[in-house]
């Protein structure tokens, strides 16, 4: 009799075990590394990567070049289904208060928020800070880059939204700058 796929204790081919898959998945989710892959000396690979596209170098660019180009759906924005997903639509109760004035600065990556350029040194903005266009206003690093984020707007820094040295997620609000500052 053959043996039942479903049980997780049956190796996957001849040396790939479940457990051993899933518990690279662990240590993967709980780093701040992108993905990792593994070979074997009989030529077998195994590639876990947290983004689709884990290959090659991470390019620096500028957050107002990478935002545009990674920009996911708006029912992923809002964490939720829309009606347009056939989703009924639920009355919510009283809304949350509006947002407060200013254009967000958001992560254009998954990575690690450095607000000053060493640790112990000033940092790159404060609120009340008033920036230009292209200057920067952060280090992410990603995969042991560290990538400036550059601001898109002229105008002071209201909201710093980010913590030092702390992980945050690919379009995560990282600053709030008012234009009219």
């Amino acid at each position: 009799m053959p043996p039942d796929p479903s049980r997780r204790d049956i190796p996957l081919g001849p040396m790939i075990d479940l457990r051993y898959i899933k518990k690279l998945i662990d240590i993967l989710d709980e780093s701040t590394v992108d993905s990792i892959e593994i070979s074997s000396d009989k030529g077998m690979k195994i590639r876990i990567s947290k983004s689709p596209t884990g290959r090659g170098a991470m390019q620096v660019a500028p957050a107002s070049v990478l935002a545009p180009m990674m920009a996911p759906p708006a029912a992923l924005i809002a964490g939720r289904p829309t009606p347009s997903d056939g989703v009924p639509m639920i009355d919510e109760g009283p809304k949350a208060p509006a947002a407060k004035a200013g254009i967000e600065v958001k992560s254009p990556m998954v990575g690690t928020f450095y607000g000053a350029p060493e640790p112990g040194t000033k940092p790159y903005v404060a609120v009340g800070t008033r920036v230009a266009k292209g200057q920067t206003l952060c280090i992410i690093e990603a995969m042991k880059i560290m990538n400036e984020i550059e601001s898109e707007v002229a105008g002071i820094v209201s909201e710093v939204l980010a913590q030092d040295a702390t992980p945050v997620e690919y379009g995560q609000a990282l600053f709030r700058i008012d234009p009219n500052g």
